[in-house]
């Protein structure tokens, strides 16, 4: 009789569990997490820590007359993930390619993340604007360069062949880890990586100056209303989106198209993780760039006037172009100047 009963107790506990999954495959199928397009936000953006584990961003943003934001918080939905984030379970012997930003978490310490990333200690130094003396705190974001050497940004009169003697790197090297096609493949507010380079005395280094914006100088590169996922990260760079793959960017500003970088790779690495982008260079100088597009609609060379149509929405899992990104979103990059969007 015991028996029995054990018996009847392990089919009725077996039977709960089997219906408790059917019921959670069927929640999955109604959820709008997909695998299909992954159109899907959340308040949670994902860095990896030391421990191969997640640390929390702060909750997605909408913009209210560019002078105020607004809490968004939906509850079943996943953010896209920014440009340099670390994605899901991912091996860090394959993180060679592209810049990435790591967070800090308790125990670590400048020697420990170098060494954990493979990189020199000084490359790690020079990237972050620190010394060997500071202290981390705790959450702070470091810019970490895929290999050893110096990360440098191209300025209007930069050949890569000063560029290589300044900083003690080889132009030939600088040409193939970057992917350019040629010497001349640079333009104003490129970054590039230099293997193996030197950071120079402070005496010959540029000093970058921000170029002054009208409040009015940049529109929300995306339609109304302006809903920011992702705020100010690598580099100098807000990331917006409704959620939805293919739906249109526009010019933040009136310019010229500078480049227009397509690919049909899924590879998450593509183009250093910023996967399809467009990069405009504006009258006053500063430059933007818009990353993980599905098509641009413009040009090399084209003029475009601010809110111009340029680019369709890309960034979906496993779309081609896509990046370092797992959500529809487009990343928009100012250099020269400060976002305005960053708040």
């Amino acid at each position: 009789m015991f028996s029995s009963n054990m018996s009847r107790k392990k089919i009725f506990t077996s039977a709960i569990i089997l219906l408790g999954l059917i019921s959670l495959i069927l929640l999955g199928n109604d959820s709008p997490i997909t695998m299909e397009n992954f159109e899907v936000k959340s308040q949670h953006d994902l860095f990896l820590g030391p421990s191969n584990k997640f640390s929390l961003e702060s909750p997605d943003f909408l913009l209210i007359q560019r002078n105020s934001l607004k809490a968004s918080l939906p509850p079943t939905t996943l953010s896209p993930q920014v440009l340099g984030a670390l994605v899901g379970s991912v091996d860090l012997s394959e993180i060679r390619q592209g810049i990435i930003e790591y967070v800090v978490e308790s125990g670590d310490n400048l020697s420990t993340i170098a060494r954990r990333f493979k990189i020199s200690l000084k490359s790690l130094l020079w990237a972050n604007d620190l010394n060997e003396n500071t202290v981390l705190r705790l959450g702070k974001k470091l810019i970490i360069p895929p290999i050893s050497g110096v990360i440098y940004h191209v300025k209007s009169g930069d050949i890569i062949s000063n560029i290589a003697q300044t900083y003690k790197g080889k132009t030939s090297e600088i040409i193939a880890f970057n992917s350019l096609s040629s010497e001349g493949d640079i333009f104003i507010g490129d970054i590039l990586v230099i293997p193996n380079g030197i950071m120079p005395a402070p005496s010959v280094l540029y000093v970058s100056q921000y170029v002054p914006l009208a409040s009015s100088y940049f529109i929300c590169p995306i339609a109304l209303p302006c809903r920011i996922t992702q705020g100010l990260h690598w580099y100098n760079a807000i990331d917006f989106s409704h959620g939805k793959c293919n739906e249109l960017i526009y010019a933040a500003a009136g310019g010229e198209v500078l480049r227009v970088k397509l690919t049909t790779s899924t590879s998450k690495w593509a183009f250093g993780g910023a996967g399809n982008y467009i990069k405009i260079l504006h009258p006053n100088g500063v430059v933007t760039m818009y990353g993980h597009i599905a098509k641009s609609l413009v040009n090399v060379g084209q003029k475009v006037s601010q809110g111009d149509r340029i680019a369709l929405m890309g960034g979906g899992w496993g779309m081609p172009g896509s990046g370092l990104s797992t959500g529809c979103h487009v990343h928009f990059g100012v250099s020269g100047a400060r976002n305005p969007f960053a708040q």
